[in-house]
């Protein structure tokens, strides 16, 4: 329903654009940016998406390409998009596209407009042989301004993630659109992510078009997943080696996405809001049926084995039994055209731990 309606405002605003095509249009960017947030996000891992195991070594299954636009798209500019603030960016040409974030990255390319990239940032790992042939601008929160201007953007964009906000504001000064959709720990993120770039791109028809495939997945899966004979209880951890250890809870990506596949995500029952460090008596408090871990963040641990000497970890259902799941970064928290496999995969992972202890 709400897909219907922005279609119907935003073809409105497209007609009132092609009448004034003639007058041209002046970029207005926003101003100020504030702080990226402090919640991990993905950093490079990678590129194929791991799927569930419970060994020690991380799973590589392949994951199918972003489907091939249905026609030639011809985008039309100049296209007008309201940032995550609410200020209003004019886009005129997208002949030179620098991309901020990965998921905004796989976005073009899944929308078909992957040959108008010239930068992307770290993060971007897939669809892998194209972004690693791309000029890399830095991590998406640690940007450079004189790199990414070195590369002649007639557009720079990403989601709330990129900064320094002092960077985004240098290159807006040079005179450059500065693109930046929000992100919000929803399942309604891919669309809202996947809108906001096809209409920046000056191709909201295409938009529409990989959005409404994306729900319609998402739906499929969480039907799904109500099937489950009951929740298991996860728990999220973020590992980067011994320096950083988190679990995740409430009001992140990937409590929307246990509880789209119908887990309950341990750690925002006990509590936690956002993400917070992991502790003895976190663990103590959670006691999870599975432990689900990114892949690059396993590896920095040492595998599952090295996963379970983290105090507490081995004494959980999840230890005894070694149910430890991890998926790649960009696939698992992403929240973009691949949200839908990300899930199914999820599912079938969380039916093969219920399964194990024994149902319901």
């Amino acid at each position: 329903m709400w897909l219907k309606l922005i279609k119907s405002l935003t073809l409105a605003l497209v007609l009132s654009l092609l009448s004034a095509c003639g007058a041209g249009s002046t970029a207005t960017v926003p101003t100020a940016v504030p702080e990226p947030t402090a919640i991990p996000t993905a950093i490079p891992a990678p590129t194929a998406a791991a799927a569930p195991t419970a060994a020690p070594a991380p799973t590589t299954a392949p994951v199918a390409e972003p489907a091939p636009t249905s026609a030639v798209l011809t985008p039309i500019l100049p296209a007008t998009v309201t940032n995550y603030q609410g200020e209003t960016v004019v886009v005129e040409s997208i002949d030179r596209i620098v991309s901020l974030t990965g998921d905004i990255t796989e976005i073009i390319f899944a929308l078909g407009m992957g040959d108008y990239v010239v930068g992307v940032d770290s993060s971007a790992t897939y669809p892998a042989e194209k972004t690693k042939a791309l000029p890399n601008i830095g991590y998406q929160r640690r940007l450079n301004a004189e790199g990414i201007l070195a590369l002649n953007p007639t557009l720079v964009i990403g989601d709330e993630a990129a900064g320094p906000p002092e960077v985004l504001a240098q290159i807006r000064s040079a005179g450059v659109p500065v693109a930046l959709v929000a992100d919000p720990p929803t399942m309604d993120s891919p669309m809202q992510k996947i809108l906001f770039v096809a209409r920046a791109l000056g191709i909201p028809e295409r938009g529409y078009e990989l959005a409404g495939q994306v729900e319609a997945e998402i739906a499929r899966v969480r039907a799904d997943a109500a099937t489950l004979p009951r929740p298991p209880r996860v728990l999220f951890l973020y590992l980067r080696g011994t320096d950083v250890q988190q679990v995740a809870g409430a009001n992140t990506a990937i409590d929307a996405m246990i509880t789209a596949a119908g887990g309950v995500n341990a750690a925002t029952e006990a509590g936690i809001v956002n993400y917070a460090p992991l502790s003895a008596e976190v663990v103590i408090a959670t006691q999870p049926d599975v432990i689900l871990v990114l892949t690059k963040g396993l590896e920095s641990v040492g595998g599952v084995d090295g996963l379970l000497q983290i105090p507490g970890l081995a004494d959980t259902p999840a230890g005894q039994q070694r149910r430890v799941i991890d998926f790649d970064d960009l696939y698992l928290l992403g929240m973009g055209p691949r949200t839908g496999q990300a899930l199914a995969d999820l599912v079938a992972a969380f039916k093969d731990s219920v399964a194990q202890t024994g149902g319901s």
